[in-house]
């Protein structure tokens, strides 16, 4: 098959290089569709549903909302587990699916079981669906907000903008003259303008908003007039509903013409709601302006924005699950630029996260990286293959294997990041296509030495064809055992899975591409291009390389048991150093910006989080480092991330490095300098990450540190003992930062119980009672207002003044059932109720239906492993936990243990895979073990240059491991095929030993260097993204350092002292008279 192969490619040549360039024409054109990102999406399957209901505390939404959500999802098929938050009119159920479970399948189940559940809720509870979207959907954020009278926007009276009085007109007429008013239209401005425009732009699955008000018409009834006249809250309520509709009756025919009949009633302006008749008293009509004040209001909103100390509205553009983050972000950008220009005179909207900018620089890293690379392996090839035509060659496949990759990631759904595209070595690309070079040029010389003249088409075409073919066996073992030593990679599931997945599918794309390059337009390519007088003669680096050598060679094949035992010690040597390493999941990407997360103590109102947030962003935008800080706190209005109003997230965005004032400080330090800085405002507790890391803790694990202990139970008190202890031991553990226990109590309630016996005796119900209470403080909606496509709620509610004065509430009057004589009467609330002030949980946190109070911490200047291991040796010595109660180690943690014991099993097995492939390659157990050496032997230049450069072991190290066990074996492959070769020849065993390994000398030396060079760029890189891949490419190189001096001094000794014996000179001829064409005598040095 291979021969037929190789046949075609040099007779039929030129069709073979046409058909090449045309894969690669097809790759060009591949790159234009091919998805790109900063690292791959490692969110789970889930499915957020949320479900507001303002009037419940926690204990009663848990009880009420979530409990029977959690009870509806149990039994989903594909359904992993399920966690969830209650807190004080929000539940949130987070249901995570198994990986392979379509998103839109389980969201159709999950959408079936909350319709049956619907029943079982309180009344006004509506679960909704979260968008589809995941933690790397939050592609693009910006802020709305005035620009400053006279700088940004003229000051012209009497049309829309800013006016000289201080005021603002709206395009509609209103004039905005309270800070309340404008803050409200900041928000109309995102709701009804930009919402709605980006919410068409394709891959967009929803706009997520924050911060200023959402705009109310309020009715607001004096409690005192309400009392004199005897009416209450609702009866207000139902004379605004029954005053606010159109009603149509259908049509009449008149003269031969059709009316529609339609009678209007629709209320459409605040004047208008004020003359709205609530009841007649005497006859004379008492209205809604009698008894009530009608104005612009705002919500009891959940959270709020702000930029750079100054409020402004915050919105969110969130991408649907497997699209294009670069073209979505920039299609998102493009609409934002066309919604500008249709903006109201004076309102500008700024973009404040652009995710495009963060992919472009990493994906600039990798290419730079795989330039370099490139430019460094085409060097090396030039330097030691001697010949520039046979050079130009090998280095053509780089590209042709790169635009035939690129056509297998766009089939495979693969999308280029740091990960996928961070184990391409263009030196593993190319290591085939160097060998058979190599090969060719050395026999072309050698043929024409001996014929002394130039050769024939024919000699020529079957000198390339027999020397290829002589190579395509070791080279094909040497690709297969690089290709099996990823698949392992292809078996990791959740996180891991889908970090490696793609780097291991890219790697084999790419390998596949190579092998079939050098099978078919190389040994083509050499047929054409190298004609005429070949020389191969060494080069001066070479000749130095085995000037140097051949003493070496000599010794281990004299002393073999020498080098041996001094190779056996440096394996031991290089075991003691990796127990010293530490272990992490994966490098930190640094996103070149500050994620700052800030917490209060939970009574603390959302006007004082948002007041002291302000003076946090003015701290920090003063450091000239700073581009600009925005925040949001409490919850947005897609609740994807539920905060409570207490807290406050801060991205610090900042300008690149080289505008700093010091170039050279690193982002660690300014980090702690804000932290100083931020720390001297009272009343904060700060922790510390980056804005996409935030998100993936917090939609993997639940919670937002780098490592999570949860403590599982069923009531606080004892979950919070064992927590708070668990914290101690973890602010005792060095590499612990922002060790924090959750939030569950302290939330300030004012409880108002009510007198049932009293209440009973005057006729009234529980009901009617609560019922004033919720309408008086909370609120009652009475209909909408239309302004064109917008609408806006009615809301009758007392004035916030009252609101917030105990006295005024105590004071409210219940209206009493009517009297005999048809009259009815009212009491005050606090004849039928006491008021009281107590604490009450803050938030219940559950995890498969059982409550949880969650330790989180971030590690900082130590590998998670080690901080892990050591932190649960003291809390099973120190924690006493009582019966039923348990604790459980999640987090970032949780990914490098499965890593870890996927590994454990996957390693072995590869390690078995690559035996066999040896064995079937060399025919001898022995021979396939001698080879295999070069494994353990690789392993120990990979630890050393670990531990050289402070690494610690991470999974992007342990795939540098993996695919260096390959390419060491593949040079042990081809020396030791070469060796037997020789022997089976008749050559005594030391002559074929030494000469075999002064022949392959050259190739061997060339496909370590070429390997080990390529990755030389992504070692040294400090660019975006260059953390991930550093540990990888620094295994490689020193690995390859290691595993080829081994190779050429170790793996003779070890034949030299174990090898076969040698072939009686009888069985010469029967190994050559099965050969298809004449032993080609190899060069004798």
């Amino acid at each position: 098959m291979i021969s037929r192969i190789l046949d075609f490619s040099v007779h039929q040549r030129w069709l073979v290089v046409l058909l090449s360039l045309l894969a690669a024409g097809f790759g060009v054109f591949s790159l234009t569709k091919l998805p790109i990102d900063a690292v791959p999406d490692i969110t789970n399957n889930q499915v957020q549903i949320n479900t507001v209901a303002p009037s419940y505390s926690p204990v009663d939404i848990e009880k009420q909302v979530t409990y029977p959500v959690e009870t509806a999802l149990a039994g989903i098929k594909g359904l992993e587990y399920t966690r969830s938050l209650s807190r004080n009119g929000f539940s949130q159920v987070t249901a995570v699916f198994a990986e392979k479970l379509d998103i839109y399948f389980a969201r159709q189940q999950v959408g079936e079981r909350l319709s049956q559940a619907k029943a079982s809720l309180p009344p006004g509870a509506e679960p909704q669906m979260g968008p589809i979207s995941t933690g790397l959907g939050e592609i693009y954020m910006w802020s709305v907000h005035y620009a400053k009278p006279g700088e940004g926007a003229p000051i012209v009276d009497g049309k829309p903008g800013w006016q000289s009085d201080g005021s603002y007109l709206t395009p509609e007429g209103q004039r905005l003259t309270t800070e309340l008013e404008r803050s409200a239209y900041l928000r109309t401005i995102q709701d009804w303008i930009i919402r709605l425009q980006i919410k068409t732009v394709p891959g967009v699955a929803g706009v997520d908003g924050i911060g200023g008000y959402e705009k109310q018409y309020h009715v607001q009834p004096d409690p005192m007039k309400l009392a004199s006249l005897d009416l209450s809250f609702a009866d207000v309520a139902r004379a605004l509903e029954a005053n606010n509709a159109n009603q149509g009756a259908r049509y009449l025919e008149e003269n031969g013409e059709g009316y529609v009949v339609r009678a209007a009633g629709r209320l459409e302006s605040m004047e208008e709601i004020g003359t709205v008749v609530v009841t007649t008293r005497g006859g004379v009509p008492v209205r809604i302006k009698d008894i009530a004040q009608v104005r612009i209001g705002r919500d009891l909103r959940t959270g709020s924005g702000s930029e750079d100390g100054r409020e402004v509205v915050i919105g969110t553009a969130l991408m649907l699950i497997g699209e294009n983050s670069r073209t979505v972000a920039a299609a998102v950008d493009a609409k934002m630029n066309e919604i500008r220009r249709s903006l109201p005179p004076g309102v500008a909207v700024q973009t404040v996260l652009n995710r495009t900018l963060l992919v472009e620089a990493t994906i600039k890293t990798v290419a730079k990286n795989l330039a370099e690379g490139a430019a460094l392996v085409i060097v090396i090839l030039f330097l030691l293959l001697g010949n520039i035509r046979a050079a130009i060659i090998t280095a053509l496949v780089i590209p042709v294997a790169m635009l035939m990759t690129m056509t297998g990631m766009v089939e495979a759904k693969i999308s280029a990041n740091l990960m996928s595209l961070g184990a391409l070595d263009f030196g593993l690309i190319v290591d085939g296509a160097v060998i058979i070079a190599e090969n060719s040029l050395r026999h072309l010389a050698e043929k024409q030495h001996e014929l002394g003249r130039k050769l024939e088409l024919e000699e020529r075409l079957a000198t390339v064809r027999a020397s290829a073919e002589e190579m395509i066996k070791p080279s094909l073992f040497g690709q297969a055992i690089i290709i099996l030593v990823y698949v392992p990679l292809l078996t990791f599931t959740g996180v891991e899975g889908k970090m490696f997945e793609p780097m291991a599918l890219t790697v084999i794309i790419a390998l596949v591409a190579a092998f079939v390059l050098s099978l078919t337009f190389v040994p083509a390519m050499i047929a054409i291009v190298i004609t005429g007088k070949v020389t191969e003669t060494d080069n001066l680096i070479i000749r130095g390389f085995k000037a140097a050598y051949r003493p070496a060679l000599a010794g281990a094949v004299r002393a073999p048991m020498a080098f041996i035992l001094g190779s056996l010690l440096l394996l031991a040597g290089a075991g003691v150093l990796f127990t010293r390493l530490g272990a992490e999941f994966i490098p930190t990407l640094d996103e070149k910006s500050i994620a700052m997360n800030a917490l209060r103590i939970p009574s603390t109102s959302l006007s004082q989080s948002q007041a002291m947030q302000l003076k946090i962003e003015q701290a920090v935008s003063k450091f000239p480092q700073v581009a600009y800080v925005f925040s949001k706190t409490g919850t947005a209005e897609v609740a994807s991330d539920p905060m409570p109003q207490n807290s406050s997230d801060t991205f610090v965005i900042l300008k690149p490095q080289e505008e700093w004032p010091d170039p050279e400080l690193s982002k660690a330090e300014l980090q702690e300098q804000i932290e100083k800085a931020a720390g001297a405002l009272a009343g904060n507790v700060f922790e510390f990450s980056q804005p996409i890391q935030l998100r993936f803790n917090e939609l993997l694990a639940g919670t937002r540190g780098d490592l999570a202990v949860k403590v599982f139970g069923e009531e606080f008190e004892p979950m919070l003992k064992v927590a708070n202890q668990i914290a101690a031991i973890l602010k005792g553990t060095a590499g612990a930062e922002d060790v924090k226990v959750e939030q569950t109590q302290g939330l300030p309630f004012l409880e108002i119980r009510i007198n049932k016996a009293e209440a009973a005796r005057l006729g009234l119900s529980t009901g009617a009672i609560q019922e004033v209470i919720g309408a008086a403080i909370g609120g009652r909606e009475a209909g909408v207002v239309f302004e064109g496509d917008r609408r806006f709620p009615i809301v009758v509610r007392l004035t916030d003044k009252v609101r917030e004065d105990r006295e005024a509430l105590e004071n409210l009057p219940v209206a009493l059932p009517p009297g005999p004589n048809g009259r009815a009467a009212s009491v005050l609330l606090k004849q039928v109720a006491s008021f009281s002030v107590t604490e009450g949980p803050n938030q219940i946190s559950r995890e498969n239906g059982k409550r949880r109070v969650v330790v989180t911490a971030n590690v900082r200047g130590r590998d998670i492993g080690s901080l892990v291991a050591e932190a649960q040796a003291k809390v099973a010595q120190q924690v006493q936990l009582p019966a039923g109660y348990y604790v459980a180690w999640g987090g970032q943690f949780e990914n490098l243990a499965s890593a870890r014991q996927r590994l454990m099993i996957v390693v072995p097995v590869c390690f078995f895979l690559i035996f066999l492939l040896l064995y079937s390659a060399l025919g001898s157990p022995r021979d396939a073990l001698l080879v295999f050496s070069a494994v353990p032997l690789a392993l120990t230049g990979g630890i050393a240059a670990l531990w050289l450069r402070g690494m610690p072991f991470s999974v992007p190290a342990a795939v540098g491991f993996i695919a260096l066990s390959g390419v060491a074996v593949l040079n042990g492959l081809v020396m030791l095929t070469f060796i037997k070769q020789l022997i089976a020849e008749g050559r005594p065993k030391r002559e074929a030993i030494l000469e075999g390994a002064m022949t392959r000398l050259r190739p061997v030396a060339m496909t370590a260097l070429v390997a080990s060079l390529g990755f030389v760029p992504m070692a040294l890189a400090t660019e975006t993204g260059a953390e991930v891949q550093r540990p990888l490419a620094t295994v490689v190189i020193g690995g390859l350092i290691s595993a080829t001096l081994l190779t050429l001094i170790v793996l003779p000794a070890l034949y030299a002292r174990f090898g076969g014996k040698e072939t009686p000179k009888s069985s010469v001829k029967d190994a050559t008279r099965d050969r298809a064409y004449p032993p080609l005598r190899p060069a004798a040095e």
